[in-house]
């Protein structure tokens, strides 16, 4: 393998892994897309790096000026992602971080430099966008980069995490993600979708009211913007609940195929297995599943070791996405 010139152009390109055994159905095979393989260890670095090169472009920042100063809400993985871009590149990092977040992302976010500005944990990332978004407002001369409004993060996977799928895997049928920002889904989805107009997309969600780690309900009050402007609801073929229970049992069945995973990546693998389920009999499927991270960052869960309804009760308080 040839050498990188920076960290940053190993983002991306991240291996697609079949977990057939793990399927409930002989008929329908899955496939999990490890992004927990990207340098900063999550999906959210192929949006970090995106929009900080438009902002670049559009001249909002200006590579070797000091002094230059963003901010942005993260729950985590955005925010570690922006801090290790930013560390790399030498702009200074704000992040609006819900109080009640894993020690872990705090951790991180301190490795690359970042500085922490906490939001109350009982409003969870609501809570982080509103603060930011006043933030922003009190500082025009910070540049806010706001991955629930920028184009440039569905279009990093339309460009990029979309392709390396239809280029591993054409013969998906189903395409499973967490929804968040609902980036992953709107630009990967569409990709997908034009190659293949009958791929499935399925978003997976918690129910109204609660956690699951990397996840987010719409009912619960804000729908991002970039899923409103890209008509999301008329691309997704279907939204699926799953519960914090259900993501780590399925966290866990990840780990007997030797993946260790983030917590909403057994989210989204229950969602696969509920749409393995449903595969007309007689019909063949390929279901590729987004797992956004890495289980690192999950370990002071207990998730794989602990019991499983302490882990889900203690999620109720505590932020692990």
């Amino acid at each position: 393998m040839a050498s990188r010139r920076s960290i940053l152009d190993l983002v991306g390109d991240t291996p697609l892994v079949e977990v057939s055994e793990l399927s409930p159905n002989p008929a329908a095979r899955l496939f999990v897309k490890l992004e927990g393989q990207n340098p900063g260890g999550s999906v959210k670095d192929r949006v970090a790096l995106a929009m900080v090169e438009d902002a670049e472009k559009a001249g909002l920042l200006r590579p070797g000026e000091p002094g230059q100063v963003l901010v942005e809400p993260s729950s985590g993985n955005t925010g570690i992602g922006l801090a290790l871009v930013c560390r790399v590149k030498g702009y200074h990092l704000k992040v609006v971080l819900p109080a009640s977040v894993s020690p872990e992302r705090r951790q991180m976010l301190g490795v690359w430099g970042a500085e922490v500005i906490e939001s109350p944990g009982g409003e969870g990332s609501n809570g982080a966008v509103r603060i930011a978004r006043e933030l922003a407002a009190a500082h025009p001369e910070w540049v806010f980069l706001y991955q629930y409004a920028n184009p440039a993060n569905p279009r990093a996977h339309y460009e990029h995490t979309g392709p390396e799928i239809w280029r591993d895997c054409p013969e998906v049928t189903h395409f499973v993600a967490g929804l968040g920002t609902s980036g992953t889904l709107l630009g990967a989805g569409r990709y997908l979708k034009e190659r293949n107009p009958a791929v499935q997309v399925w978003a997976v969600e918690p129910p109204a009211g609660e956690t699951v780690d990397g996840l987010r309900s719409l009912d619960d009050g804000f729908v991002p913007p970039i899923f409103e402007e890209l008509d999301g609801a008329a691309l997704l073929d279907r939204k699926t609940v799953v519960r914090p229970r259900e993501s780590i049992e399925w966290v866990r069945r990840l780990a007997d195929a030797g993946i260790f995973a983030g917590l909403s990546s057994g989210a989204a693998l229950a969602g696969a297995a509920r749409c393995a389920t449903q595969v007309p009999e007689g019909e063949q499927a390929a279901i590729v599943v987004v797992s956004a991270d890495g289980g690192w960052k999950y370990l002071s869960t207990d998730a794989w070791t602990g019991d499983v309804d302490a882990v889900a009760e203690r999620a109720r308080s505590t932020i692990y996405f």
